[in-house]
C-alpha cells in the first residue's frame, strides 16, 4: 500500500508532470505527499556560497510551492514542501529514507549523452539506490 509519496520538483515541465502524477496517486491512495526541491551549490562549495544558494532557492521555490499548494488544494489535498541544498540525488534518497516514503516520483530529464556525461543524471542514482519504488514520469 502507498501511504507516503515523495515528489522531486525542480520547476521543469517534467517535474510538473511528475508532481501532477504524484498528486493523482496521493488522491487515489489517500497518501501523504511530500514535495522536495533541491538547490545544487557551486563546487567547491563554501559556506557563504551555500547560504546564498539556499536563500535564492528558498525565494524561487516559495512561488513554485505556492502554485503546487493551490493545485493540490483544488483536489482537496495538501502537500508538505521542503527545500534543501546539496546534490539532488543524494538529498532525494536521504529524504526518502528518513521519511519512510513508499514511492518517489520524479520527472525525466531529456539530456543528451554529453550532458549526462558532464553533469550526471539525478534519476539514475535514485533508481539504483532508492529504498522504495521509483516512478519516472516523461
Amino acid at each position: 500500500m502507498i501511504t507516503r509519496i515523495l515528489a522531486a520538483y525542480d520547476s521543469s515541465e517534467q517535474a510538473l508532470k511528475a508532481f501532477q502524477f504524484a498528486l493523482d496517486l496521493a488522491g487515489k491512495f489517500q497518501a501523504d505527499l511530500l514535495a522536495l526541491a533541491v538547490a545544487r551549490p557551486p563546487e567547491p562549495a563554501e559556506d557563504v556560497e551555500t547560504g546564498a544558494v539556499f536563500d535564492t532557492a528558498r525565494e524561487f521555490s516559495r512561488d513554485h510551492f505556492q502554485m503546487l499548494r493551490e493545485v493540490a488544494a483544488a483536489q482537496n489535498l495538501t502537500i508538505n514542501p521542503t527545500i534543501l541544498v546539496g546534490h539532488p540525488a543524494e538529498q532525494i534518497l536521504r529524504v526518502a529514507e528518513e521519511e519512510k516514503v513508499d514511492l518517489i516520483v520524479m520527472g525525466h530529464r531529456g539530456k543528451n549523452f554529453v550532458e549526462r556525461w558532464l553533469m550526471g543524471s539525478v534519476s539514475s542514482p535514485v533508481l539504483s539506490h532508492a529504498p522504495c519504488a521509483v516512478t519516472i514520469v516523461r
